[in-house]
């Protein structure tokens, strides 16, 4: 067998405070997340156009924060490639965590997040914890542009990814920067209270800058359908 790679992009989080993970077991959690979605992107290859069902891991959350496994339902809908404009597409993988984080001072926050692959688009859907405004938060991010969400306050900003690529024949694995995601970040209320927020994020496999107006479409429609998205 030749050399046969594949390469898989995931944005950068660096530039957020409350989001900060030592590098090298990020780059160890993506290697291995990298090889689950190309084994199941062979699978579902092989078995048809059989629809992605929502895998979990690390779901270890207390009930009153989402789980992974929820944000994955709210994400993998069947109305997401024509969200996306692609609609003859369809979701090949999906699959949702939910585990702390420890900062530098020692505090833990949770950080369950969901994500599904298509043949154009990856889309990322997290909930964060960390009692910041979503102002605030997107003071820290460059070229912030501020928005709203179905009249919740949000902040869109790019992201840099980097991508993974196997070499399957000599089992090695190379790093290098990827293209750019965009996200959205809107506060899970009416008002720029604190008190929690989503982010959606969605990057192309060609590189090729994100649609604005897709990642919208889809955050829109998917928080909508948020647990305690309308909560005062």
């Amino acid at each position: 067998m030749g050399d046969l790679s594949e390469g898989f992009g995931e944005p950068e989080r660096a530039g957020r405070p409350v989001v900060q993970v030592v590098a090298a077991v990020a780059l160890f959690a993506v290697v291995v997340g990298a090889l689950w979605v190309q084994k199941r992107f062979v699978h579902q290859t092989e078995t048809g156009s059989a629809p992605a069902t929502c895998t979990t891991s690390h779901d270890r959350l207390p009930a009153r924060y989402l789980s992974g496994a929820r944000l994955c339902a709210l994400l993998n809908r069947p109305d997401l490639p024509a969200l996306l404009g692609t609609p003859r597409e369809r979701i090949e993988t999906a699959d949702g965590s939910g585990d702390w984080i420890t900062l530098a001072g020692g505090t833990r926050i949770p950080a369950p997040e969901a994500t599904v692959t298509l043949k154009t688009y990856d889309v990322k859907l997290s909930a964060a914890y960390d009692d910041l405004p979503v102002s605030e938060t997107g003071d820290v991010f460059g070229g912030t542009r501020r928005t709203s969400v179905l009249g919740h306050p949000a902040v869109l900003y790019s992201s840099p990814t980097f991508s993974i690529g196997f070499d399957l024949a000599g089992g090695r694995a190379r790093s290098g920067p990827g293209g750019t995601a965009r996200c959205v970040l809107v506060s899970k209320h009416g008002k720029d209270d604190g008190k929690g927020s989503f982010e959606v994020a969605i990057w192309r496999q060609d590189d090729v800058p994100p649609d604005d107006a897709a990642l919208l479409r889809v955050a829109e429609r998917v928080l909508g359908t948020a647990p305690g998205w309308n909560e005062a």
